[in-house]
């Protein structure tokens, strides 16, 4: 008996042993081997498609050298956790790569030649501005020579983008050659002075206006070329043209863009009912009292129309928003889209989110014949199309006399096929021009968008004034960007940008925030009430004049009201309170469960699948 419990000591002993070895056996081995499993909805942690194209097109080595300053007196703690992430993240590069992908970790401690390397990088020292804090190295070079492309501060506002970030540096220096985009419009989108506005000009000559962050975000990954409004040709190294609020275009330019889409040029035009970004003639009041732009001549041949002096007003998508003197105000020209009304069957929109697009047009009309129309982005049923200046002065009116039209008003569409001149008599009063194009040999792609302030930085994107680092407000970068890309030929980017912009709120809580101030507010009307009641009883008060003073005499019952609403109003106080307090500890008792579920329920699960196994073994030993 005694050596029978001695072998059961002595086999579990030895068993835990071997369970320990085993352990450590193979969490050395794993640890060579990167991999995890991705639960997250949309695999947000997990690497696009887009991003593995561009990884696979890597033929050479590819060097990436993180700068990560690593003392403790330098690197913020609160961004530790994310330099990890970004070191788990560079891994994953490396493994899609086929280890292409070599990866460098450098500290720059001062007067180092790591520091060296960084600045030659072009990666420089940042602050928090914290009393005390030294400045601290955080980014990162990609090098594939001769080109090096350097992201200066991995900024955690980005995190978002983190994938894309990488993935854009990494295809840069890989690419041979970039696409030409050429940019036509009177606005200074790329930098400089305004067309077409003399005085402006002169005032310009002192300080240029610096280029739109849409477009500085496009220079980093296409050659961009400005041509001139008044252009009768585009140049042929042009592939994608952009339009930007092409105001009273000539028929002369748009002679131009007909014959380059025939040639096989790609377009994405931004119209504009009211462009809040052309500030070249405002009113006294800063109002801007210029029309809207269209493309008259094109869009007619191509079957559409474009008012431009209706803008879509929609009760679903549309917000308050802070007026002159400070107070909300409603604005219901003024269209924050979400996901319901982008194409989710388009590789550009599918996962675009969060979408800003004040005092937008919208296109009507049926697309020509050897076209096809697809809508990328929509309004609500609940909209309808209202006079632009009205909308920008009055929107209470806007809502006061609104009428739904029950209509889905296309506000972005992309027309492809083969497209026919609108021009068949070629250029007009121009009798030695060579024969123009009648249609084009190739299909090809037209990109007509309802609104240019889409594009200009007050609308797009947030610059922190600490970094200088521009933080999308919202999808509409990310969503030009994707556009720009599909109309280039490339679109290895796209899911990886998209999946950035998508929002998703603790709903949960939400909810219980949005119920806690339901409650708030039934409380809040019955106060008010009871206020109102008093102020009627006390605008009957008797007020008698006793030589120059004024004495006010309350009944008993009026004394009694006053008494009785106080003490009604520090009780109804207290449970205001009192619900706050609970909506507190609701919340907190729901954050807590859920860390704790995900804190414990992997060890349980594991634990649990281990007791299961060692009963099943021991029944399988005692039926022996």
């Amino acid at each position: 008996m005694k050596q029978s419990k001695f072998q059961t000591i002595l086999f579990s002993t030895a068993g835990v042993a071997l369970a320990f070895i085993a352990l450590t056996g193979l969490n050395l081995i794993f640890s060579l081997v990167r991999a995890r499993l991705d639960l997250t909805s949309n695999n947000l942690h997990t690497l696009s498609d887009g991003t593995r194209k561009i990884l696979a097109k890597i033929d050479s080595n590819v060097e990436i050298r993180l700068y990560v300053s690593r003392s403790e007196n330098r690197m913020p703690s609160a961004l530790k956790n994310y330099a990890q992430g970004i070191e788990d993240l560079l891994q994953e590069f490396r493994t899609a790569s086929g280890n292409k992908i070599t990866i460098k970790k450098l500290d720059p401690e001062p007067d180092s030649e790591a520091e060296d390397a960084a600045k030659l990088d072009g990666v420089e020292p940042v602050s928090l501005g914290q009393m005390g804090a030294d400045p601290f190295y955080f980014g990162l070079a990609v090098s594939l020579a001769p080109e090096t492309k350097a992201i200066p501060f991995l900024s955690p506002q980005r995190e978002k983008l983190l994938e894309y970030d990488l993935a854009r540096v990494v295809s840069q220096v890989i690419a041979t050659n970039k696409p030409v985009l050429g940019v036509m419009s009177p606005l200074p989108v790329l930098g400089g002075p305004a067309a077409g506005n003399p005085m402006m000009m002169m005032q310009q000559q002192r300080q240029s206006q610096p280029a739109w962050v849409t477009f500085n975000q496009l220079k980093q990954d296409f050659t961009v070329e400005q041509v001139p409004m008044d252009s009768d040709s585009i140049p042929p190294s042009v592939q994608v043209l952009i339009l930007v609020h092409p105001k009273d275009i000539t028929e002369k330019a748009q002679f131009a863009i007909d014959q380059f889409i025939l040639r096989g040029g790609k377009v994405i035009a931004f119209l504009d009912a009211l462009c809040l970004a052309d500030n070249r003639n405002p009113n006294p009041m800063g109002m801007n009292m210029g029309g809207g732009s269209s493309l008259p001549k094109l869009l007619e041949k191509w079957g559409l129309q474009f008012d431009a002096a209706k803008v879509v007003a929609d009760r679903t998508f549309s917000r308050e928003l802070s007026g002159r003197d400070g107070r909300p105000q409603p604005v219901p020209a003024f269209l924050f889209l979400n996901a319901d009304s982008v194409n989710k069957e388009d590789a550009v929109t599918s996962q675009s989110d969060n979408l800003w697009l004040p005092f937008a047009g919208a296109f009507t009309g049926k697309a020509a014949e050897g076209l096809r129309a697809d809508i990328l982005l929509k309004s609500s049923e609940d909209s309808q199309l209202v006079d632009g200046m009205t909308s920008q002065f009055n929107g209470a009116k806007i809502l006061d006399d609104f009428a739904p039209s029950r209509t889905n008003y296309p506000l972005a569409i992309r027309l492809t096929g083969k497209f026919k001149s609108a021009f068949p008599d070629g250029k007009s009063g121009d009798t030695n021009a060579p024969p123009s194009l009648k249609e084009s040999k190739t299909e090809t792609a037209v990109y007509l968008f309802g609104d240019a302030d889409f594009l200009y930085d007050t609308y797009s994107v947030e610059v922190n004034p600490m970094f200088g680092v521009a933080v999308p407000r919202n999808g509409n970068l990310a969503l030009v960007q994707n556009l720009v890309e599909q109309a280039s030929g490339d679109v290895n980017l796209v899911g990886a940008r998209g999946r950035a912009s998508v929002s998703r709120p603790f709903t949960v809580v939400q909810k219980m925030e949005s119920e806690a101030r339901a409650r708030y507010q039934g409380k809040i009307e019955i106060l008010n009430k009871k206020v109102e009641s008093l102020q009627n009883q006390l605008n009957q008060v008797q007020i008698k004049k006793e030589g120059n003073t004024s004495k006010i005499i309350l009944t008993k019952d009026q004394q009694d009201a006053i008494s009785r609403f106080k003490e009604d109003q520090i009780a109804a106080r207290k449970e205001l309170r009192r619900e706050r307090r609970n909506l507190d500890v609701e919340v907190k008792t729901l954050e807590n469960r859920i860390k704790w579920m995900n804190i414990a329920l992997m060890p349980f699960f594991v634990s649990a699948t281990g007791i299961a196994l060692a009963i099943a073994r021991k029944n399988r030993t005692n039926a022996k």
